[in-house]
Protein backbone atom coordinates (compact mmCIF):
# COMPACT_ATOMS: atom_id res chain seq x y z
CA UNK A 1 0.00 0.00 0.00
CA UNK A 2 2.64 2.19 0.43
CA UNK A 3 3.35 2.29 -3.71
CA UNK A 4 4.14 6.00 -4.71
CA UNK A 5 3.72 6.19 -8.65
CA UNK A 6 2.85 9.47 -10.61
CA UNK A 7 -0.34 9.49 -12.13
CA UNK A 8 -0.45 7.64 -15.00
CA UNK A 9 -1.26 4.40 -13.59
CA UNK A 10 -4.41 6.28 -11.80
CA UNK A 11 -5.08 7.26 -15.31
CA UNK A 12 -4.98 3.49 -16.27
CA UNK A 13 -7.00 2.19 -13.65
CA UNK A 14 -9.59 5.04 -14.31
CA UNK A 15 -10.58 4.67 -17.89
CA UNK A 16 -10.65 0.59 -17.76
CA UNK A 17 -12.96 0.92 -14.48
CA UNK A 18 -16.54 0.41 -15.16
CA UNK A 19 -17.99 1.40 -11.61
CA UNK A 20 -15.88 4.02 -9.62
CA UNK A 21 -16.58 5.00 -5.66
CA UNK A 22 -15.19 8.54 -4.97
CA UNK A 23 -14.34 9.24 -1.08
CA UNK A 24 -13.57 12.89 0.42
CA UNK A 25 -12.73 14.00 3.61
CA UNK A 26 -14.88 14.29 6.69
CA UNK A 27 -15.55 18.28 7.83
CA UNK A 28 -15.67 18.99 4.31
CA UNK A 29 -14.04 22.29 2.41
CA UNK A 30 -14.79 23.31 -1.11
CA UNK A 31 -11.65 21.78 -2.34
CA UNK A 32 -12.22 18.18 -1.19
CA UNK A 33 -16.32 18.33 -2.58
CA UNK A 34 -15.23 20.61 -5.35
CA UNK A 35 -12.81 18.31 -6.92
CA UNK A 36 -14.54 14.74 -6.05
CA UNK A 37 -17.39 16.35 -7.92
CA UNK A 38 -15.58 17.36 -10.93
CA UNK A 39 -13.83 13.91 -11.19
CA UNK A 40 -17.24 12.21 -10.79
CA UNK A 41 -18.58 14.59 -13.70
CA UNK A 42 -15.64 13.74 -15.75
CA UNK A 43 -16.23 10.10 -14.95
CA UNK A 44 -19.62 10.33 -15.70
CA UNK A 45 -19.12 12.05 -19.05
CA UNK A 46 -17.10 8.21 -19.86
CA UNK A 47 -20.05 6.14 -18.93
CA UNK A 48 -18.69 5.07 -15.73
CA UNK A 49 -21.35 4.50 -12.80
CA UNK A 50 -20.07 6.88 -10.16
CA UNK A 51 -20.92 6.88 -6.51
CA UNK A 52 -19.92 9.90 -3.83
CA UNK A 53 -19.09 9.64 -0.50
CA UNK A 54 -18.59 12.17 2.34
CA UNK A 55 -19.32 11.23 6.08
CA UNK A 56 -20.79 14.51 6.45
CA UNK A 57 -23.31 16.53 5.14
CA UNK A 58 -22.46 19.17 1.70
CA UNK A 59 -22.66 22.70 3.77
CA UNK A 60 -24.67 24.85 3.31
CA UNK A 61 -22.35 27.35 1.47
CA UNK A 62 -21.57 24.01 -0.97
CA UNK A 63 -24.55 23.08 -1.96
CA UNK A 64 -24.94 25.39 -5.08
CA UNK A 65 -22.08 23.35 -6.57
CA UNK A 66 -23.37 21.57 -9.56
CA UNK A 67 -23.86 17.60 -8.39
CA UNK A 68 -23.51 18.20 -4.51
CA UNK A 69 -27.46 16.69 -4.08
CA UNK A 70 -25.44 13.16 -5.16
CA UNK A 71 -23.14 12.92 -2.26
CA UNK A 72 -24.46 10.85 0.52
CA UNK A 73 -23.32 9.70 3.77
CA UNK A 74 -23.91 5.96 2.95
CA UNK A 75 -20.85 3.70 1.85
CA UNK A 76 -21.29 2.13 -1.68
CA UNK A 77 -22.49 -1.46 -1.03
CA UNK A 78 -21.78 -3.82 -2.95
CA UNK A 79 -18.47 -1.82 -3.19
CA UNK A 80 -17.38 -1.59 -6.46
CA UNK A 81 -13.54 -2.51 -7.08
CA UNK A 82 -12.13 1.16 -7.80
CA UNK A 83 -12.08 3.32 -4.94
CA UNK A 84 -10.64 6.65 -5.27
CA UNK A 85 -10.13 9.02 -2.37
CA UNK A 86 -9.85 12.97 -2.37
CA UNK A 87 -8.46 15.53 -0.73
CA UNK A 88 -7.61 12.80 2.31
CA UNK A 89 -4.26 12.14 3.95
CA UNK A 90 -4.97 9.14 5.53
CA UNK A 91 -8.30 6.71 5.81
CA UNK A 92 -8.85 7.86 9.50
CA UNK A 93 -9.67 11.05 7.35
CA UNK A 94 -12.40 9.43 6.30
CA UNK A 95 -13.92 7.24 9.17
CA UNK A 96 -12.44 4.27 7.45
CA UNK A 97 -9.79 1.56 8.41
CA UNK A 98 -8.28 -0.88 6.11
CA UNK A 99 -11.27 -3.56 7.64
CA UNK A 100 -13.50 -1.80 5.72
CA UNK A 101 -11.95 -2.18 2.07
CA UNK A 102 -12.55 -5.50 0.09
CA UNK A 103 -8.94 -7.21 -0.34
CA UNK A 104 -9.56 -6.99 -4.45
CA UNK A 105 -9.87 -3.13 -4.30
CA UNK A 106 -7.59 -1.02 -5.65
CA UNK A 107 -7.41 1.77 -3.90
CA UNK A 108 -6.33 5.12 -5.50
CA UNK A 109 -5.21 8.19 -3.49
CA UNK A 110 -5.27 11.63 -5.13
CA UNK A 111 -3.91 14.25 -2.51
CA UNK A 112 -1.45 18.12 -1.96
CA UNK A 113 -1.10 17.29 1.83
CA UNK A 114 2.58 17.15 2.67
CA UNK A 115 1.31 14.36 5.36
CA UNK A 116 -0.42 12.15 2.87
CA UNK A 117 0.64 8.60 4.46
CA UNK A 118 0.78 7.12 0.55
CA UNK A 119 -2.23 4.67 1.76
CA UNK A 120 -3.46 4.11 -1.94
CA UNK A 121 -2.56 0.85 -4.18
CA UNK A 122 -1.24 4.02 -6.28
CA UNK A 123 -1.17 7.37 -5.19
CA UNK A 124 -0.92 10.80 -6.87
CA UNK A 125 0.06 13.28 -3.67
CA UNK A 126 1.48 16.66 -5.39
CA UNK A 127 2.89 18.96 -1.68
CA UNK A 128 3.42 21.76 -4.05
CA UNK A 129 -0.40 21.98 -5.80
CA UNK A 130 -2.35 24.23 -3.91
CA UNK A 131 -5.60 23.00 -3.76
CA UNK A 132 -6.43 18.74 -4.92
CA UNK A 133 -8.65 20.81 -7.50
CA UNK A 134 -5.68 21.53 -9.46
CA UNK A 135 -4.79 18.12 -10.06
CA UNK A 136 -8.17 17.06 -10.59
CA UNK A 137 -8.23 19.39 -13.35
CA UNK A 138 -5.01 17.74 -14.30
CA UNK A 139 -6.11 14.34 -14.07
CA UNK A 140 -9.34 15.27 -15.55
CA UNK A 141 -7.61 16.97 -18.96
CA UNK A 142 -5.76 13.63 -19.07
CA UNK A 143 -8.68 11.00 -18.96
CA UNK A 144 -9.43 12.98 -22.45
CA UNK A 145 -12.55 14.72 -20.67
CA UNK A 146 -14.04 18.18 -22.13
CA UNK A 147 -14.25 20.63 -19.03
CA UNK A 148 -17.88 21.71 -19.06
CA UNK A 149 -19.43 24.74 -17.02
CA UNK A 150 -20.71 22.31 -14.18
CA UNK A 151 -16.94 21.04 -13.46
CA UNK A 152 -15.76 24.34 -13.77
CA UNK A 153 -17.52 25.46 -11.39
CA UNK A 154 -16.40 22.69 -8.89
CA UNK A 155 -12.75 23.11 -9.90
CA UNK A 156 -13.15 26.64 -9.39
CA UNK A 157 -14.59 26.40 -6.18
CA UNK A 158 -11.97 24.24 -5.01
CA UNK A 159 -8.97 26.18 -6.02
CA UNK A 160 -10.50 29.92 -4.80
CA UNK A 161 -11.50 28.10 -1.56
CA UNK A 162 -7.81 26.30 -0.62
CA UNK A 163 -6.00 29.05 -1.73
CA UNK A 164 -8.02 31.99 0.22
CA UNK A 165 -9.27 33.86 -2.69
CA UNK A 166 -5.25 32.81 -3.93
CA UNK A 167 -3.77 34.89 -0.97
CA UNK A 168 -2.40 32.38 0.71
CA UNK A 169 1.36 31.24 0.27
CA UNK A 170 0.42 28.21 -1.32
CA UNK A 171 -0.77 30.08 -4.85
CA UNK A 172 1.59 29.79 -7.31
CA UNK A 173 1.83 30.64 -10.89
CA UNK A 174 0.53 27.23 -11.69
CA UNK A 175 -2.54 28.23 -9.81
CA UNK A 176 -3.73 31.16 -11.74
CA UNK A 177 -2.61 29.62 -15.15
CA UNK A 178 -4.91 26.69 -14.27
CA UNK A 179 -7.38 29.09 -13.12
CA UNK A 180 -7.54 30.79 -16.19
CA UNK A 181 -8.56 28.14 -18.35
CA UNK A 182 -11.19 27.88 -15.91
CA UNK A 183 -12.25 31.56 -16.32
CA UNK A 184 -11.93 30.92 -20.41
CA UNK A 185 -14.87 28.72 -19.93
CA UNK A 186 -16.86 31.99 -19.05
CA UNK A 187 -17.82 31.09 -14.99
CA UNK A 188 -19.93 33.42 -13.22
CA UNK A 189 -17.46 34.76 -10.09
CA UNK A 190 -19.39 37.08 -8.90
CA UNK A 191 -22.17 34.36 -8.58
CA UNK A 192 -19.79 31.77 -6.76
CA UNK A 193 -17.85 34.30 -4.57
CA UNK A 194 -21.67 35.45 -3.63
CA UNK A 195 -22.41 31.55 -2.86
CA UNK A 196 -19.14 30.81 -1.19
CA UNK A 197 -18.30 34.05 0.90
CA UNK A 198 -21.35 36.47 1.67
CA UNK A 199 -24.10 34.13 2.51
CA UNK A 200 -23.56 33.88 6.28
CA UNK A 201 -26.11 32.66 8.69
CA UNK A 202 -26.79 34.50 11.78
CA UNK A 203 -26.18 31.35 13.58
CA UNK A 204 -22.20 31.67 12.39
CA UNK A 205 -22.06 35.26 13.10
CA UNK A 206 -23.00 34.39 16.66
CA UNK A 207 -21.01 31.16 16.76
CA UNK A 208 -17.63 33.95 15.49
CA UNK A 209 -19.03 36.33 18.16
CA UNK A 210 -18.45 33.57 20.72
CA UNK A 211 -15.44 32.30 19.49
CA UNK A 212 -14.33 35.97 19.60
CA UNK A 213 -15.55 36.78 22.84
CA UNK A 214 -13.29 33.94 24.40
CA UNK A 215 -10.07 34.72 22.40
CA UNK A 216 -6.59 34.47 24.13
CA UNK A 217 -3.32 36.13 23.52
CA UNK A 218 -0.11 34.37 24.02
CA UNK A 219 3.23 34.62 23.46
CA UNK A 220 3.82 38.02 23.51
CA UNK A 221 1.48 38.79 20.76
CA UNK A 222 2.08 36.04 18.22
CA UNK A 223 -0.06 33.24 19.16
CA UNK A 224 -4.12 33.98 19.01
CA UNK A 225 -6.21 30.76 20.69
CA UNK A 226 -9.81 30.26 20.43
CA UNK A 227 -12.52 27.63 21.54
CA UNK A 228 -15.97 26.82 20.84
CA UNK A 229 -17.34 24.06 23.39
CA UNK A 230 -20.76 22.14 22.18
CA UNK A 231 -22.88 24.40 24.41
CA UNK A 232 -21.85 27.11 22.46
CA UNK A 233 -22.95 25.74 19.30
CA UNK A 234 -25.88 24.62 20.92
CA UNK A 235 -26.35 28.10 22.02
CA UNK A 236 -26.03 29.91 18.43
CA UNK A 237 -28.06 27.21 17.12
CA UNK A 238 -25.00 26.12 14.82
CA UNK A 239 -23.93 22.95 13.36
CA UNK A 240 -20.10 22.35 13.45
CA UNK A 241 -19.88 22.95 9.97
CA UNK A 242 -20.50 26.57 10.61
CA UNK A 243 -17.31 27.05 12.00
CA UNK A 244 -14.86 26.91 8.77
CA UNK A 245 -13.01 30.09 8.20
CA UNK A 246 -13.46 31.41 12.02
CA UNK A 247 -9.80 30.95 12.96
CA UNK A 248 -8.87 33.50 10.39
CA UNK A 249 -10.63 36.16 11.92
CA UNK A 250 -7.96 35.18 14.90
CA UNK A 251 -5.15 34.94 12.29
CA UNK A 252 -5.53 38.28 10.64
CA UNK A 253 -4.53 40.06 14.21
CA UNK A 254 -1.66 42.34 13.58
CA UNK A 255 1.34 40.91 14.98
CA UNK A 256 -0.35 37.00 15.20
CA UNK A 257 1.90 34.39 13.67
CA UNK A 258 -0.24 31.75 14.74
CA UNK A 259 -4.03 31.15 14.96
CA UNK A 260 -5.57 28.44 16.59
CA UNK A 261 -9.70 27.26 16.71
CA UNK A 262 -10.45 24.61 19.04
CA UNK A 263 -13.73 23.23 18.70
CA UNK A 264 -15.50 20.30 20.83
CA UNK A 265 -17.24 17.99 18.63
CA UNK A 266 -18.02 15.55 21.06
CA UNK A 267 -16.87 14.35 24.77
CA UNK A 268 -13.39 14.58 25.36
CA UNK A 269 -13.04 15.02 21.67
CA UNK A 270 -11.68 18.44 20.51
CA UNK A 271 -10.78 19.43 16.96
CA UNK A 272 -8.30 21.64 16.55
CA UNK A 273 -7.51 24.05 13.22
CA UNK A 274 -4.11 25.79 12.86
CA UNK A 275 -3.25 28.69 10.71
CA UNK A 276 -0.13 30.75 10.31
CA UNK A 277 0.80 33.67 8.47
CA UNK A 278 4.76 34.44 7.42
CA UNK A 279 6.89 31.70 8.34
CA UNK A 280 5.74 29.14 11.41
CA UNK A 281 5.43 25.25 10.28
CA UNK A 282 2.07 24.36 11.75
CA UNK A 283 2.14 21.34 10.22
CA UNK A 284 4.28 20.13 12.30
CA UNK A 285 2.59 20.95 15.53
CA UNK A 286 -0.55 19.30 14.23
CA UNK A 287 1.91 15.59 13.67
CA UNK A 288 2.35 16.34 17.51
CA UNK A 289 -1.16 15.71 18.09
CA UNK A 290 -1.42 13.03 15.51
CA UNK A 291 -2.78 15.32 13.00
CA UNK A 292 -1.20 17.53 10.04
CA UNK A 293 -1.97 19.11 6.92
CA UNK A 294 0.17 21.89 5.12
CA UNK A 295 2.53 25.01 6.62
CA UNK A 296 0.38 27.11 6.66
CA UNK A 297 -3.19 25.03 7.39
CA UNK A 298 -3.45 21.82 9.38
CA UNK A 299 -5.53 20.29 11.70
CA UNK A 300 -5.30 17.42 14.29
CA UNK A 301 -7.98 15.79 17.08
CA UNK A 302 -7.59 16.13 20.79
CA UNK A 303 -9.46 13.57 22.61
CA UNK A 304 -8.73 14.84 26.29
CA UNK A 305 -10.99 17.82 28.17
CA UNK A 306 -11.45 21.31 26.19
CA UNK A 307 -8.94 22.68 29.23
CA UNK A 308 -6.40 20.69 28.64
CA UNK A 309 -6.52 20.37 25.04
CA UNK A 310 -6.22 24.41 24.93
CA UNK A 311 -2.95 24.31 27.35
CA UNK A 312 -0.85 21.45 25.63
CA UNK A 313 -1.56 23.42 22.18
CA UNK A 314 -0.58 26.61 24.46
CA UNK A 315 2.64 25.20 25.56
CA UNK A 316 3.52 23.36 22.34
CA UNK A 317 3.19 26.42 20.04
CA UNK A 318 5.13 29.04 22.83
CA UNK A 319 8.19 26.91 22.98
CA UNK A 320 8.13 26.08 18.68
CA UNK A 321 7.51 30.16 18.34
CA UNK A 322 10.08 30.54 20.81
CA UNK A 323 12.58 28.26 19.27
CA UNK A 324 11.64 30.16 15.88
CA UNK A 325 12.58 33.76 16.99
CA UNK A 326 16.23 32.38 18.49
CA UNK A 327 16.90 31.03 14.79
Amino acid sequence: MNDNTTGEKIIEVLRKAPKVALFSHVSPDGDCIGSMLAIGLALEKMEKEVTYYNPNSVPSYLTFLPGASRITQAIPNPQPETLMFIDCTDLQRVNLTMSDILEDSTVLNLDHHVSNQFFGHFNWVDAQASACGELALILIKQLGVEIDMDMAINLYTAIVTDTGCFQYSNTTSQTHRLSAELLDKGLDLASIHHNIYDQKSLAQIKLLQCALSGMEIHAEGQLAIMTLSLDEFDKCGAEQELSEGLVNHARSIAGVEVAVLLKEVGPQEIKGGLRSNLWFNVNEIAAQFGGGGHKRAAGCTLRIPMAEAKQSMITVIEEALKIGRNH
